[in-house]
């Protein structure tokens, strides 16, 4: 299964908390801010975070009659029969049925994963184009990408997770000679300035150098992202004075900021998704473009 049409953005990482979900909303937003179709497939069977976005989203504009732009959401089970041939070959259907829905009519897929290993997950990561790595800014949290050496400070070992994708990438290079840009995001920055934070960020360049993937500037830690969950909102979006007990405040100006800039690092295709929209557009007949419309408003219902 490969990708054509659509640009496809995994957001992974194996340790749970690093807020692989609040980036994989932002992302979606934004884009569909700047004028982009775009999908959004959640294979978090247990959390489920990017759905509950999605959901809380979509209650909260009907609720208040509010013109927000949504995506076109898939939320994707995990197969629980006795056979785990039989439980792959069930979500491979899915997430293919899934992509195959979108892969021609979305300009971006964005793909939120769990913080464990499953099949689903590897699946999501075969597929990448953009693969984005959120990493909390801490040491610690470095172990999910490599083994460090306590004395030189130099990877020693790759993590599981590394292994999984640099596999990923293999695969992927064999099947259509394309590789995976993978790029690797500190999250949770501290507004303040530390020695453990120069750390961070001189052991992630080396394991970045080692991995064969880039780093780009992160997004700091903020309150907004947490009270605007409950809302299915974004710092991107209209905020007011009833949700937000006052007027937006310097942070979610800096936070805006910090994802616009995300997306220049992520370096995507944004003029080619558009310009191949226009093709399709000119080229299609008036019951195509009403069936496509059609399709469209089907895929975002739940």
């Amino acid at each position: 299964m490969a990708s054509h049409g659509v640009h496809v953005i995994v957001v992974g990482n194996e340790k749970g908390g690093s807020g692989k979900s609040t980036t994989a909303f932002h992302l979606a937003i934004y884009l569909l801010y700047l004028g982009h179709k775009v999908a959004t497939i959640d294979v978090d069977s247990r959390q489920q975070t990017l759905t509950h976005y999605v959901r809380n989203r979509r209650a909260w504009a009907r609720d208040r009659d509010l013109q927000l732009p949504h995506s076109t959401h898939f939320h994707l089970p995990v197969a629980r029969s006795n056979s785990l041939k039989a439980n792959h070959k069930v979500e491979f259907d899915l997430f293919r049925q899934a992509v195959g829905e979108v892969e021609h009519d979305a300009d971006f897929l964005i793909i939120d994963t769990p913080g464990f290993d499953t099949n689903l997950t590897r699946l999501a990561h075969s597929l990448a184009d953009t693969l984005v790595t959120p990493v909390n800014d801490s040491l610690i949290d470095l172990n999910v990408l490599a083994q460090i050496d306590p004395l030189t400070g130099e990877p020693r070992e790759m993590s599981h997770y590394a292994r999984l994708v640099q596999r990923a990438r293999a695969e992927r290079l064999s099947i259509d000679g394309r590789n995976i840009d993978w790029v690797l995001v500190r999250n949770r920055i501290s507004m303040l300035s530390s020695r453990n934070m120069r750390q961070v960020q001189t052991m992630l360049e080396r394991i970045a150098l080692r991995l064969g993937c880039r780093v780009a500037d992160g997004i700091a830690e903020r309150v907004i992202f947490r009270s605007l969950f409950p809302n299915g909102m974004t710092v991107f979006d209209p905020l007011d004075d009833e949700m937000l007990g006052g007027l937006p405040s310097t942070s979610h100006l800096g936070a805006r900021h910090e994802y616009r800039a995300l997306v220049d690092a992520l370096h995507l295709p944004m003029s080619e998704r558009a310009e191949a929209r226009k093709v399709l557009a000119a080229s299609a007949s008036p019951q195509q473009e009403a069936e496509q419309r059609f399709i469209h408003m089907l895929n975002s219902e739940f």
